[in-house]
């Protein structure tokens, strides 16, 4: 890279102002709309999921690194990027403890009080981890299913079949196609005839590790209760499983105000690794947080039980997200298009930690 270097990035992320624009000419675009036209003239790009990144985009350009804001990769080929030359930074673990808010709230709306709840957690990472540690101080009875961890790194390790008879799934983990272990469609229909009766299925994940078309069955006939907020073909969702399941959000578990933050940082940090420079000085994330949304909130008390489950939904209520959702689904309605503005638009939504 020679000269002023030329920045690309989705105008969602959050900080760019202050990140970025020390270190270049910062040019903003809708993540969806950005293309190999505009790619051709960046040095650097930034994104976040929506933002497919691969060969038909980038090829022959001038991109020489990628940054995504995000814990997840599936929307980039790493492996090209790799045999190209570009250089990639993603922010793993970043909206962790905002996912485990949603689960924790989407819990509290679906099923009440957790405590005593037999819990599987599928996928531990540091999303799925933080889920496991958050259900376990609730009084929840959680294992964890995890072919790549050791019962050293994670607690209450089990197969796969243990897990399934839990009353709860909550899935946490990547898409993947292939490997010892992939995701996509995971949870096929022979996998959900599996489960007990009257099963909740919470996916916070990603939308192809459940086959849609088998959990649309278990729900037509009342067998198994979903949570969804990642879905199979976002943003052009399927209308009918969204009428059926208990509550449906436009994958936004991670969407808190810390979490954008935090995978900001992470490129930015990583962006300047790459070209053997300091950050320029900028505002603390603490300090960007409280410019945007006011003081941290306090944390939630623990006690006493009874009144947990309100105190969760009076900080965040995923209901409110699920109406907003489905005021999409109406008739004539563009809810691919509907789905793509919430997330855009979607409000400084804060973190918060149990007492």
């Amino acid at each position: 890279m020679s000269g002023t270097l030329r920045i690309l990035a989705d105008e969602a992320l959050l900080g760019l102002r202050e990140l970025f624009a020390p270190l270049g000419a910062l040019r903003t675009a809708p993540g969806r709309a950005i293309d190999r036209r505009l790619a051709e003239e960046a040095d650097v790009l930034l994104v976040r999921s929506v933002t497919r990144v691969d060969r038909a985009l980038l090829e022959g350009t001038p991109v020489r690194f990628v940054g995504s804001a995000t814990a997840g990769t599936d929307h980039v080929d790493v492996r090209w990027l790799a045999a190209a030359g570009i250089a990639f930074a993603h922010a793993p673990g970043c909206n962790a403890q905002a996912v485990a808010n949603y689960v924790l709230c989407a819990l509290a709306r679906t099923v009440g009080e957790l405590w005593g709840r037999r819990v599987a957690v599928v996928g531990c990472g540091q999303v799925g981890g933080r889920v496991y540690r958050e259900l376990v101080r609730l009084g929840a009875r959680v294992v964890c299913y995890d072919p790549f961890l050791a019962p050293a790194s994670q607690p209450d390790l089990v197969d796969f079949a243990h897990a399934l008879e839990a009353e709860i799934l909550c899935l946490h983990t990547p898409l993947t196609r292939d490997g010892p272990h992939p995701t996509w469609r995971m949870f096929s229909a022979g996998v959900l005839a599996r489960l007990r009766p009257g099963t909740l299925l919470l996916n916070a994940g990603r939308g192809e590790v459940v086959e849609e078309e088998a959990l649309l069955d278990a729900l037509r006939c009342g067998r198994l209760r979903a949570v969804l907020d990642v879905w199979p073909g976002e943003p052009a969702i399927g209308r009918e499983l969204l009428e059926r399941v208990e509550l449906g959000t436009p994958h936004i578990a991670g969407y808190s105000l810390e979490g954008r933050l935090r995978g900001s940082f992470a490129i930015r940090d990583a962006l300047c690794r790459h070209l053997q420079i300091a950050p320029p000085p900028a505002p603390s994330l603490a300090e960007l947080a409280e410019r945007l949304a006011g003081p941290a909130p306090a944390a939630v008390p623990l006690e006493p039980a009874a009144t947990l489950a309100d105190r969760l939904l009076a900080r965040y209520d995923p209901a409110k997200d699920d109406a907003a959702l489905r005021r999409g689904a109406r008739p004539g309605g563009d809810l691919a298009a509907h789905f793509d503005r919430l997330r855009r638009a979607y409000p400084l939504r804060r973190e918060f930690e149990l007492g």
